[in-house]
């Protein structure tokens, strides 16, 4: 685990989140997009509280 840069890993999760908000505002009234980045944004949700655990190992 010392190879890893977890304040890279967490700036690329980051980056996730604010894509995905940003695809929700221009999905407006497309129910597929609008559900799967629902799934996504959970799924983020989940990657930011691991990399808080790993952190917390670090």
């Amino acid at each position: 685990m010392s190879n890893v840069s977890l304040e890279a890993m967490v700036e690329l999760i980051h980056q996730m989140r604010r894509s995905a908000e940003a695809l929700q505002k221009q999905a407006q009234g497309i129910q597929a997009v609008e559900r799967n980045l629902v799934r996504l944004l959970a799924s983020v949700k989940m990657l930011e509280l691991n990399i808080s655990d790993a952190k917390e190992l670090v």
